[in-house]
């Protein structure tokens, strides 16, 4: 059985329930060359569930299931493993060899594959007389009739878990009926097994190779864990290879996937989709009430005195559009604007729908042309004062801008919020994707409001003359000082963690960075488009010419820092460093 679900329907409303034990056990092999005229690479085991009448009937699995009673029993069976080590492998106080000896169980009750050694201390082979007594145990143990430990004594065996080496932790959606704490092992196949399906929880095995279950997915009914696990395993050619990275030093985060509504219906969000930290926040209980998409004119309320609307400009360089925040509330019920957005009558019809109450001010960010266009017609529709920063450099920038306040950074701003309380807003200059580019905190949720200084699921370019690479990272640098929760970027959901988010953009540039130098040293001295195919090779060569602008400013700033020298527009190392 594989507890670790997709959720399909709206869960009820019902109070969270405790989750249940369980544990999964993914077994590969490296493809044979010969039995295939396909590439070698690995292979894993996948089993169809039988028919039950649930969501997970007919789904592709790997062995597992609930951690049984007996499963505790097992410290006395075990090779090269205790309690207090499995424990802290899994970040638990205790009993975290159960979950080992739960995985090796299931492994054998629904797949025929057996992890443990004989008397004599070698790696049990099932290919010989001793397998057809090993599997009338199967039925038994299923049944609960029988106990691991009970088959280990009859036959003079010890549970071989040190094969089995920790993958990943995942834990079903809190307003699910059932919920699954379930941990994932990775391990070679047993030698001289063969894995045969029990023809009761599964009716079907196959050894697939992940990119080829994957490719397969309109047919093969994958759950949200093994889509993932595939994915992951799809990473390594070789079984040895996957295995070094999965035993080897790495944080094994919890996932628990977060119910969600959209155009595709109801599923499950992972951690890594844009959308996670967001639905925390908006639906803690896991209702299914929030949503996985931005969907362009459609209000959202992020808090009581925020709501977030955004424009129907989503594009490579916008990605889901731009965002306009609404920030206000209060006995007067007065709004602010933070970033109008593009030249759009419609998204400006629905801010002027979203707004509860009468919009008073507007801030705007910087004045790149998917930001403060429609700053004209929102003040000339509501009277509004305007306030933000004029760009250094007119390139790219909206020349319709201006400004009532002309701000500095360092502005405090009281306005109305929720049941009396005010919501105080602080500019913060932060220069470097543009000149004028400002954030603004909302103090009382430690929110940033971050325009293009951060931004979700993509970096963020860097074009000069305007832009400002130092200057990018120096104010990266000073916003990871603030005390942050959460940052509302102008492209993308909340964001929790805002200190990674930016420390990780910090050393993404460097790294970057790291790279232009070595172009520069192997090339040099070269031109900016001779550096770019090496330094931006992993990019697609779509997005070369915005590249460029990025790494133009990378260039500027080591000039700027000495580390090279331009003339006649090539580069090349100094001197002192050739």
């Amino acid at each position: 059985m594989n507890h670790a679900t997709d959720a399909v329907s709206p869960p009820s409303p019902a109070e969270a329930r405790p989750p249940r034990a369980a544990a999964t056990l993914v077994v590969v092999r490296d493809a044979d060359a010969a039995a295939s005229a396909a590439p070698r690479g690995i292979e894993v085991l996948l089993s169809r569930r039988a028919e039950r009448g649930d969501h997970n009937s007919g789904a592709w699995v790997f062995p597992g299931g609930i951690v049984d009673p007996g499963d505790h029993l097992a410290q006395g069976l075990c090779e090269h493993l205790d309690d207090a080590a499995a424990s802290a492998r899994l970040g638990l106080p205790e009993g975290g060899l159960a979950y080992y000896a739960a995985a090796v169980r299931e492994c054998f009750e629904e797949s025929g594959l057996l992890y443990a050694t004989d008397r004599a201390g070698t790696l049990l082979r099932l290919d010989d007389a001793a397998g057809a007594p090993l599997a009338a145990w199967r039925g038994p143990l299923h049944r609960g009739e029988r106990t691991l430990g009970q088959m280990c004594t009859a036959f003079g065996l010890t549970l071989a878990l040190d094969r089995l080496v920790y993958l990943s932790h995942w834990l079903t959606p809190p307003a699910r009926a059932k919920r699954f704490d379930t941990r994932f092992f990775i391990a070679a196949v047993p030698p001289g097994q063969v894995a045969a399906h029990d023809g009761t929880e599964l009716v079907e095995q196959r050894w697939l190779r992940p990119a080829d279950a994957l490719a397969r997915a309109h047919e093969l009914k994958l759950l949200t864990p093994t889509q993932k696990t595939l994915e992951t395993l799809a990473r390594f050619e070789t079984v040895a290879a996957l295995l070094a990275w999965a035993g080897g030093p790495r944080e094994v985060d919890l996932i628990l996937p977060r119910v969600a509504s959209g155009s595709a219906g109801m599923r499950p969000v992972i951690p890594d989709e844009p959308a996670y930290d967001e639905l925390g926040r908006l639906d803690p209980a896991g209702l299914g009430t929030a949503s996985y998409e931005l969907v362009p004119g459609v209000a959202v309320r992020l808090s009581p005195r925020l709501i977030r609307v955004t424009a129907n400009n989503g594009s490579m360089m916008t990605g889901p559009g731009t965002n306009t925040y609404l920030l206000g509330g209060g006995a007067a019920n007065e709004w602010a604007v933070i970033d109008p957005g593009p030249p759009d009558d419609a998204h400006v019809e629905a801010v002027l729908a979203a707004a509860p109450g009468a919009i008073r001010w507007i801030f705007v960010t910087h004045t790149h042309k998917d930001h403060s266009p429609a700053t004209v017609a929102l003040q000339a529709r509501t009277g509004a004062q305007v306030h933000g920063r004029i760009a250094e450099h007119p390139q790219w920038q909206d020349l319709s801008f201006a400004p009532d306040t002309h701000l500095q950074g360092g502005e405090r701003f009281t306005l109305p919020g929720p049941d009396g309380a005010a919501s105080t807003l602080l500019a913060v200059h932060t220069p470097g994707h543009a000149s004028n580019h400002l954030c603004y905190q909302l103090e009382e949720e430690k929110l940033l409001f971050t325009g293009d200084h951060v931004m979700q699921a993509s970096t963020v370019v860097i074009n000069p003359p305007d832009g400002d690479m130092a200057a990018y990272i120096a104010s990266l640098r000073a916003l990871c000082e603030r005390d942050l929760d959460w940052l509302a970027p102008g492209h993308g959901f909340l964001m929790a963690r805002p200190k990674r988010a930016m420390q990780a953009i910090v050393a993404h540039r460097l790294k970057r960075e790291a790279k232009v130098l070595a172009a520069v040293r192997e090339l040099g001295p070269a031109g900016a488009e001779a550096l770019l195919a090496t330094v931006y090779a992993d990019v697609p060569e779509r997005l070369h010419a915005m590249a460029l602008r990025s790494l133009t400013a990378h260039l500027l700033k080591l000039r700027d820092e000495a580390a090279v020298i331009e003339a006649a527009g090539r580069w090349s190392l100094p001197a002192s460093v050739a």
